[in-house]
């Protein structure tokens, strides 16, 4: 079983930053891509940006320049930085992993989500 723990949502004035973190825990193997998506009241949920384990990195283009995602994979965290935060960045956002655990000793690949972290942008 993994588990997606996520931290560092709140409320922040338009142009303000905040940084969330996301840390997974289990009987993990190995992470493959780490990524956040988001999901504003009323609409689907959509992918803000993604990391592998070497550290290359796709972004949404509506975050590109504002949003920054890190992981260290020692640790088995990922990050996402936000700066120059706007109100239609509100939304909750979650965390998602590819991940290769020991399943009853083999290998087992999965997708899991974080529970969801709320950032509520004021104008």
């Amino acid at each position: 079983q993994v588990q997606l723990v996520e931290s560092g949502g709140g409320l922040v004035q338009t142009g303000g930053s905040l940084r969330l973190s996301c840390a997974a825990s289990g009987s993990i193997l190995r992470i493959n891509i780490m990524a956040w998506y988001r999901q504003a009241p009323g609409k689907l949920r959509e992918f803000v940006a993604q990391i592998t384990p070497g550290g290359s990195i796709n972004s949404a283009d509506s975050v590109k320049g504002r949003f920054t995602i890190s992981r260290d994979n020692a640790k088995n965290t990922v990050w996402l930085q936000m700066n120059s935060l706007k109100p239609e960045d509100t939304a909750v956002y979650y965390c998602y992993a590819d991940v290769t655990s020991n399943g009853n000793g083999s290998p087992f690949n999965g997708y899991y989500w974080g529970q969801g972290t709320q950032v509520t942008v004021s104008s």
